[in-house]
């Protein structure tokens, strides 16, 4: 058998390591990815302690995912160069140091830097978890892939509760302590068992397979990469209108804060099932026509918030919007592993997820602007549906395009 096509027992793609890894992987994406929730968590208790307004107590969240767009991208290439352990390693002390320091904040704007630096640590365990555990799998990629990004919205759903329990008795400086401690405790150990790196002929013959498909499409490297990025800014955007923007749209229904608090929730836990019902159909259609079924029905699910006025109607489409946009952004991570170079998976996939997060950064803001200057989010949800169609319509250039190239390829010279 050649070199190029290795005997399954002896891949070190799809083998029991590659499980084992994954499952590594997931456990550190639970805990690390605890830096993204624990600021909503106490951002009412910031708010009181200090004196602010809900604008300038939203501002730690908002530079907590500035610095989680940027460590996507900048962790990824550190991936790519030194390795998932070293890079992982440097993150978890960068971590705790932060949450340390926010503990010790004295303003809202000290605090507000400190999570900048938490949000760029945290992100080592979404973007470059999910790139590096992408070099491991082939023929079960897109449910690695699936599984690995279900780490943070599994840590979304498991941590709020338990800070909000523990808040119930400690203030949060004393949380965040707590935080810094486990995030040494759990994380740096579990990275040490990242070590191993992927064969270079492995790696040789990934990036045979994604330079075919890339060059069926006609488009350069880069100009891939770009055009996912834009197709993330879309899809985010659009994505970004109920996941930020629920809660207050249940209070201006005269539902109430705790009613949209569960329809939230109702997202993630259908976000999770969504991206692993994803990862199972990546694997048979491919990466592209994944996400194209997922953005699809995310616009349908738009759509369906516009006649939506009651509230089991809410809950329903509620249901519905998180079991279709959930495998979204994994799909990224899978369509630039199958035709992006295998060896800047950390720093390719780390751009296009910051892409996916300054959607939502953005998304978030123009929602609520819309509803200042129309006093209604029902322009605002047609506003998310039109950068929803900006997605689609990246996505099915490049599937058109790659399929008519792989026909020209096909035929003989």
């Amino acid at each position: 058998m050649s070199p190029a096509h290795p005997h399954p027992d002896t891949s070190p793609f799809d083998s029991r390591y590659s499980w084992m890894r994954l499952g590594i992987t997931l456990l550190i994406a639970v805990m690390g990815n605890v830096g993204m929730w624990a600021i909503i968590v106490i951002m009412p208790e910031v708010g009181a302690e200090f004196g602010a307004g809900r604008a300038e107590a939203s501002l730690p969240y908002a530079t907590t995912m500035i610095g989680f767009a940027l460590g996507n991208m900048v962790i990824g290439r550190a991936v790519d160069r030194w390795g998932m352990t070293t890079a992982l390693s440097g993150a978890a002390v960068l971590i705790a140091i932060g949450y340390a320091l926010a503990a010790l904040s004295p303003t809202i704007m000290v605090l507000s830097l400190v999570q900048l630096v938490v949000g760029f640590g945290t992100a080592s365990c979404f973007g470059p978890l999910i790139a590096d555990i992408s070099q491991w799998f082939d023929r079960r990629r897109g449910i690695a892939v699936a599984v690995a990004a279900s780490g943070n919205y599994l840590s979304g759903a498991i941590w709020p509760v338990l800070l909000g329990w523990l808040a119930a008795d400690a203030g949060w400086r004393w949380i965040y302590m707590v935080l810094a401690v486990l995030t040494l405790v759990i994380v740096l150990p579990l990275a040490q068992l990242l070590r191993r790196r992927l064969p270079v002929e492995a790696t040789a013959q990934a990036e045979a397979k994604s330079a075919s498909r890339a060059m069926a499409t006609g488009f350069t490297p880069r100009q891939l990469q770009w055009m996912l990025g834009l197709a993330g800014i879309g899809c985010c955007v659009a994505m970004s209108m109920p996941q930020v923007h629920i809660v207050a749209l249940c209070v201006d229904m005269g539902f109430g804060p705790a009613v949209g608090a569960e329809m939230l929730s109702l997202m993630l836990l259908g976000g999770v099932v969504s991206r692993l019902l994803s990862g199972l159909l990546a694997d048979r259609l491919g990466g592209v026509r994944t996400l194209l079924i997922g953005s699809a029905l995310q616009c349908l699910a738009l759509f369906l918030y516009l006649p939506a006025g009651g509230l089991v109607s809410l809950y329903l489409v509620s249901l519905v919007f998180g079991l279709s946009q959930g495998g979204i952004v994994p799909s990224y991570a899978v369509i630039v592993r199958e035709y992006l170079p295998a060896r800047e998976a950390g720093a390719r996939v780390g751009f296009v997820l910051m892409m996916t997060i300054l959607g939502m950064a953005l998304g978030g803001w123009m929602s609520g602007w819309i509803y200042d200057v129309t006093g209604s989010y029902q322009w605002a949800f047609l506003n998310g549906i039109i950068w929803n169609g900006l997605n689609l319509g990246i996505m099915l250039i490049i599937l058109l395009r790659g399929r008519r190239g792989q026909r020209m390829q096909a035929v003989p010279v």
